[in-house]
Parts: structure tokens; C-alpha cells; sequence
């Protein structure tokens, strides 16, 4: 079975996250369990736990089919050692809150080296604090998210996920989500057939499938390999149906959240509908 769903609002608290996913089809669903563009926020109260709980039970999302995602801010590779601190900080709080509402893991985008640090030095501390995160939290697993590559941010080769996933001392609470997008405008072209079968038989070489935990299905505005982070509705940009059409009918992407963070969320319960008539066949 496939998890499909989008990264919906956690306004007004992350127990109204799951009725959202419901009311557009969804199976799975992402969400911020806290305001992503500030550091702080208030803690999680009992109320806000428990009511998550209850409607992830009354919905019927499994804690396999959510996937929240870090705060924009953090920057697990950060050159300077004081911002750094901070990121470090922040993240491992992202970690708890999932631990408290019982979530099994959490997506990240990797940090940026900011022209300051080469890029080895950059993986390395993005992998010692995914270290100290998992070192203080018991079950979460930290999910690494592929960039486009744009600016300085790290993740935008399959090579690069591997090499901060070797690093990591407890691997079975490390894996990868692929976000379609990114992948396309950092050159892993994958709207044919021909493209798609190549890309993810690299991954499968580089990285591994069992390092699958999520991916976020998203077409680009944005040509292949422009490096240009740009998400456009499925079927819309230069990505086209096709390699979404394969994922339905893989059994490689079954049990994992397939999220949606296309720009047009008016479509969403299209969307939705349209991939699982896809994998139904």
C-alpha cells in the first residue's frame, strides 16, 4: 500500500492536521508541528498531543504515513560554530515534538556550506548532527531530504545522501526522502521511462532502497538540471506524468508517505484521486 497525501496546515494546532488530510483523500500527510520560519514556538500541550492521536485514530493515518518537516531555518551544516549550535538546537526539538505525538520520523533538507567550508566538511557536520539529535531522542528517524541543488545547499547527488548516511552511527534511524522536483532540476532526469528506470537503479546502487522512507511528488517549473527549486502542479511542468505513473505501479515505493507539495492546493484532492486510481490499475 501507497501513503498518498500533501503537506497540509497545521493551523491552530497540529490536531487539526489530520482531518485536513482526510478531507482531500489523503492516506498520508506531512505537516510543521511548529511555525517553520521561527525559532522558538510554545511547547506541545497535552491537549494538542492527545487530540493529534485521537484524529490520526478517527481518520485512520497510521504513524508510518506521516512524515512532519523541520523548520526553513535550521542549517545542519552550518561553517559557523555559534549558528550552528542553534540549528543543532532547533532540530533536536523538531525531533522531540515528533516523539511526543508518536511519530515515527522526520524530514529535513541538509545544510548549506555557504561558500565558507568545502563541501566533505559540510556533509561531516551534517552527519555529526543527525548524531547527536538520534544520541538524545529514542525513536525518531531522521529523514534526509535530496536538494536541487540551488545555491550552496548540500543533498542534490545520490552520492552525497550516501555519504552522510555512512557517517551516522545508529543507520537504522537514517534514511532519505526523494522529492521529484529536486532530483529533476539537479539533472536525474526523470521524465521518461528510460530516465526514470536509470535514475532510481542509480539510487538503488548509491543509496538503497531500504534507505527509502518518503517522497515528495512534485513537477518542476524548471528545466533538468537548472538547479532551480521551482514546484509546479503534476503534469503541468517539464516533468509530465510519467515517472509519477511508474511510482503507483512500483512496489519499490510501497509503505512510505508519497507527499504532495505542488503549489496549487485547490488540486490536491484531484491529485490524490488520480494517483490511486493509477496504482488501483
Amino acid at each position: 500500500m501507497k501513503y498518498i497525501g500533501a503537506h497540509v496546515s497545521a493551523a491552530g494546532g497540529v490536531e487539526n492536521a489530520p482531518l485536513r488530510a482526510h478531507e482531500i483523500g489523503a492516506t498520508g500527510f506531512a505537516l510543521f508541528t511548529k511555525n517553520q520560519r521561527q525559532w522558538n514556538s510554545k511547547p506541545l500541550t497535552d491537549e494538542n498531543i492527545l487530540g493529534f492521536k485521537e484524529a490520526c485514530e478517527i481518520h485512520g493515518f497510521s504513524m508510518d504515513a506521516i512524515i512532519p518537516h523541520d523548520s526553513y531555518l535550521i542549517n545542519l551544516g552550518h561553517p559557523e560554530t555559534a549558528k550552528l549550535k542553534k540549528s543543532r538546537d532547533a532540530f533536536l526539538i523538531e525531533l522531540q515534538r515528533c516523539e511526543q505525538l508518536g511519530i515515527q520520523k522526520i524530514n529535513f533538507h541538509p545544510g548549506s556550506h555557504l561558500s565558507k567550508i568545502s563541501e566533505k566538511e559540510c556533509l561531516a557536520r551534517n552527519a555529526e548532527s543527525i548524531n547527536i539529535a538520534l544520541d538524545q531522542t529514542e525513536f525518531v528517524k531522521a529523514v534526509i531530504e535530496n536538494t536541487a541543488g540551488q545555491g550552496t545547499n548540500m543533498g542534490f547527488r545520490f552520492e552525497h545522501l550516501a555519504e552522510m548516511i555512512e557517517q551516522v552511527d545508529q543507520k537504522e534511524r537514517v534514511g532519505v526522502c526523494i522529492d521529484t522536483a529536486h532530483a529533476f532540476a539537479a539533472g536525474y532526469d526523470i521524465s521518461t521511462k528510460e530516465g526514470f528506470l536509470e535514475t532510481f537503479e542509480s539510487f538503488g546502487e548509491i543509496v538503497g532502497f531500504d534507505k527509502l522512507m518518503a517522497m515528495h511528488l512534485n513537477d518542476s517549473k524548471k528545466e533538468c538540471g537548472t538547479n532551480v527549486d521551482r514546484h509546479d502542479s503534476l503534469g503541468d511542468g517539464f516533468i509530465g506524468w510519467t515517472p509519477f505513473e511508474m511510482i503507483m505501479k512500483d512496489d519499490r515505493f510501497n509503505g512510505i508517505p508519497l507527499i504532495l507539495e505542488t503549489p496549487n492546493t485547490d488540486r490536491w484532492s484531484e491529485e490524490i484521486e488520480k494517483l490511486k486510481t493509477i496504482e488501483k490499475g
